[in-house]
């Protein structure tokens, strides 16, 4: 499996770019996961469904499915955040997991980076920073020898990926795993608590 983050300010186009990559990848006959990290109050269900009623009744999980689709939905009782890690040991087996957001994880990143955002660069400070790809290259407020990748051209940026894909090889970490087996023998019910939910298909 191999795990890359896309890290950047709001409006520099991190959506999009994940987005076209996920469409590049797929196309290139790999599958593909994404990990986005949302604000605290998201919600992917809606008010008056069968499964917005039993988690309104007090489930803790809710798992819907079909033959084309597959949705758990998990409700915690007290606010943590749920590292990166702990959401990747929740996918099934896949080639590659494009993470949006959680700039601060240490796993290896492309920082995506707007000039019109006027926004700080993040490459200097982050060793985790694998490559940027930015809109103007020669407006880059420190210069760096990391790859410059173009923000308008997805297919080059998903060929990079792919000819240095041995960098993104993930292994987690072992802590990550033992919580992730402890979760299951539990009935994956946190002992700390987190009210979010996660949604695969």
């Amino acid at each position: 499996m191999k795990v890359v983050g896309f890290c950047g300010y709001s409006g520099a186009g991190k959506t999009t770019l994940v987005e076209q990559l996920t469409q590049w990848l797929a196309q290139a006959g790999h599958r593909v996961s994404v990990i986005k990290h949302a604000h605290h109050d998201f919600d992917i269900d809606h008010e008056g469904k069968d499964s917005w009623r039993h988690r309104k009744a007090g489930a803790f999980e809710v798992v819907i499915a079909s033959n084309r689709r597959f949705a758990k939905l998990r409700e915690y009782e007290t606010e943590a955040e749920p590292t990166l890690h702990d959401l990747i040991a929740e996918l099934s087996d896949c080639d590659w997991v494009l993470v949006e957001g959680f700039k601060h994880a240490a796993v290896p990143k492309i920082e995506v980076w707007r000039a019109a955002n006027g926004k700080p660069a993040l490459y200097p400070f982050d060793a985790f920073v694998a490559a940027v790809c930015t809109d103007a290259p020669g407006q880059l407020p420190v210069p760096t020898a990391l790859p410059v990748l173009a923000l308008g051209d997805a297919g080059a940026v998903a060929d990079y990926l792919l000819n240095t894909s041995e960098r993104y090889d993930y292994n987690a970490p072992e802590a990550a795993s033992a919580n992730a087996d402890a979760d299951a023998r539990r009935g994956a019910r946190p002992a700390a608590g987190r009210r979010s939910a996660a949604a695969l298909g």
